[in-house]
């Protein structure tokens, strides 16, 4: 196996910042060996500066699309961390419920900026079919949820709603799998139900994304620690313009945004935390 030496990693680092905003610092060497050393022999590389240039000189991103791929983390489960979907039960919906019945909004706008395989996007959407079905103010369709992630292969993965055993066992009630999954062989298929409250889109982080319009909650879970401090508090200004008056982001469970922005109030409800625009 070749072998990376500190050159081709500062090329190789700066064109995985460049492209998709992970930062990697000297002490990370082993994730590029790690996770394009296949990827690099597939393309017939002896060295990484030939595969760099490669990467660099390919004028059909086919390559870049491939690290992407490669380098981004798409760890994901349903329901993960539990409590943020917590609030969004007991907190959020109902929340939402009085602005609906009020007259104050007649649509809530829901992003998850980094949808991987989908899985945090259908929880939020099978909580609210959930609850939806518990009232009559709150109904499916005064919900319009957006799902973005920079990596065109787990947003296909997501759009088929298709899951292996393994995948569906990670996080998954009992009570949910059989109200809103049904199996086609070995495989887990989400119901239409869900399925069609999603509009699923590709989209760096980096790049402008005010036309997706004002929203009502960002759910932005475990990406920000992977970015640059000067991109962490771009992207928080940049979702604060984003959102509604007195709108609301939630990150990761080990993510603190109070040294990268001023601009949004912490909150609690129960072990959940998450921040509101000022």
């Amino acid at each position: 196996m070749a072998k990376l030496d500190m050159n081709e990693f500062k090329m190789l680092r700066d064109f995985i910042e460049l492209h998709c905003g992970i930062h990697l610092d000297e002490s990370k060497t082993y994730l590029i060996e790690t996770r394009l050393t296949t990827l690099m022999a597939e393309q017939g590389c002896t060295t990484y500066s030939d595969f760099y240039f490669k990467a660099k000189n390919d004028t059909t991103n086919v390559l870049r699309e491939k690290i992407i791929d490669a380098m981004t983390t798409n760890e994901t489960l349903w329901f993960r961390d539990a409590t943020p979907f917590n609030a969004f039960q007991k907190h959020f919906l109902p929340h939402f419920a009085k602005e609906i019945a009020s007259g104050k909004k007649s649509r809530i706008r829901i992003w998850s900026a980094a949808s991987s395989t989908g899985q945090e996007i259908y929880s939020i959407a099978m909580l609210i079919l959930d609850y939806c079905r518990l009232q009559t103010s709150l109904r499916p369709e005064h919900f319009e949820l957006l799902a973005t992630d920079i990596s065109p292969t787990v947003l296909f993965l997501a759009k088929a709603g298709r899951y292996d055993t393994h995948v569906i066992s990670r996080g998954l009630p009992e009570e949910m799998k059989k109200k809103y999954f049904k199996t086609d062989g070995k495989i887990w298929v989400i119901d239409d139900s869900v399925k069609k409250m999603v509009n699923f889109k590709k989209l760096n982080l980096q790049e402008d994304f005010s036309f997706v319009g004002k929203m009502d909650l960002i759910f932005c879970r475990n990406v920000l620690i992977y970015f640059s401090e000067e991109l962490k508090k771009n992207l928080l200004h940049r979702f604060g313009n984003l959102l509604k008056p007195g709108g609301y982001l939630i990150v990761g469970s080990a993510e603190s945004i109070s040294n990268y922005s001023t601009e949004y109030s912490l909150h609690t409800f129960e072990k959940a935390m998450y921040y509101q625009i000022k």
